[in-house]
């Protein structure tokens, strides 16, 4: 039967090897537009502009920066500056300037949900024991937009049967200099 499909992975990253926080983290997002959320995070209508507010990371800037201005964090959808390619498109760049390390990210979706680690409370416990506190790791999540199953005026994601479901996302890595 038709169903709705809007797959995503949910890996954290942080750059600097879980030495602190990610909000050193300088982050550039291929986005003029994200979608603002309610209370409980679900979309609540149009895309807006990132300009001006704090969620535009057009211009590389350290994650932490405008986050107050978000109130709990980043835990939203950017509409990815597609520039009339279908195909993999460049949506995000993330680099931690104390170890040089860079993340950058491509896919074939319309979006990318940033998020900051906003509800790591300490509980979760990684390598060498270190435990995960509030925004001590990043996700990059590509997809269609959340909610759009309510929403027609988003990216549909209504799988027919007999339709293929075909998305790819990269995620590259490096060394800055190297």
């Amino acid at each position: 039967k038709a169903t709705h499909v809007n797959l995503t992975n949910h890996s954290y990253f942080n750059l600097n090897g879980s030495l602190g926080p990610v909000l050193d983290h300088v982050a550039e997002i291929n986005a003029q537009e994200f979608l603002p959320v309610d209370d409980s995070l679900i979309p609540f209508g149009a895309p807006a502009a990132v300009r001006d507010t704090p969620f535009d990371f057009t211009v590389p800037k350290p994650i932490g920066r405008d986050i107050a201005g978000t109130g709990i964090g980043y835990d939203h959808t950017f509409i990815i500056d597609r520039e009339g390619n279908d195909g993999l498109a460049y949506t995000a760049r993330v680099e931690d300037p104390l170890s040089s390390r860079y993340m950058e990210t491509y896919t074939t979706q319309p979006g990318v949900q940033f998020y900051t680690g906003n509800f790591l409370n300490g509980s979760i416990v990684g390598k060498d024991g270190i435990a995960y506190d509030k925004h001590w790791g990043f996700c990059l999540e590509t997809h269609h937009y959340p909610d759009s199953p309510n929403r027609p005026e988003y990216p549909a994601t209504l799988l027919r049967p007999g339709d293929m479901y075909e998305e790819v996302t990269v995620y590259r890595f490096g060394i800055t200099g190297t």
